[in-house]
């Protein structure tokens, strides 16, 4: 079983077979997709799925805090199940590929208690915005 379904059986979520399909999509270390991308390959596995299901399933799924949603500026958003795990992402500003890295340095340490202004704070996003190599070396 994937590290997301058992997350989500462990919340006591209804594992319906288009929940598990969806999840099943997501499961992996570097998966990135669209929401569209995400319906496309769970079609091949449950071809009855609508695009609908697939959307709300995956906001359902950020709301609970499983998967993260990636802005890539201007594109469709982006899905990462690789949400308890800390981590920062590198995107291609041309072609929209996301990678995810782990730098050793903490980002929220770097803040100064004094630039917190007092909040409480309980994440950090950080990305790294440039050109992947393929993208570069077409430049």
């Amino acid at each position: 079983m994937s590290d997301l379904l058992e997350r989500l059986r462990t919340r006591g979520w209804r594992l319906t077979a288009q929940r598990r399909v969806v999840a099943q999509v997501l499961d992996g270390d570097h998966v990135h997709f669209t929401a569209d991308e995400v319906h496309a390959r769970a079609v091949e596995l449950l071809p009855e799925i609508s695009r609908a299901t697939v959307y709300n399933t995956l906001g359902e799924m950020v709301g609970l805090g499983e998967i993260l949603e990636v802005s890539t500026d201007g594109r469709a958003k982006r899905y990462d199940p690789n949400a308890h795990h800390a981590h920062q992402h590198l995107v291609c500003q041309s072609c929209g590929l996301i990678r995810d890295v782990h730098p050793s340095d903490d980002p929220l340490g770097a803040l100064p208690a004094n630039e917190r202004f007092g909040f409480a704070i309980s994440g950090v996003e950080v990305t790294y915005r440039g050109l992947c190599p393929d993208c570069a070396a077409k430049a």
